[in-house]
């Protein structure tokens, strides 16, 4: 297996840490949806009336 040039491996630590910090930032900034509170809706029942 050949060996890495370390400019290979500057490259690697630049994009991974730019995806890491990307990541974060986005985590931080980003909000999160509303959530629905589950009293709001009311289920639809259907009553079936089963004639045999």
């Amino acid at each position: 297996m050949p060996q890495m040039a370390p400019l290979m491996w500057l490259n690697l630590f630049a994009f991974f840490s730019a995806s890491f910090l990307l990541f974060m930032v986005m985590n931080y900034f980003l909000k999160p949806f509303p959530k629905t509170s589950p009293g709001t809706r009311t289920p639809k029942l259907f009553k079936l009336n089963w004639k045999w």
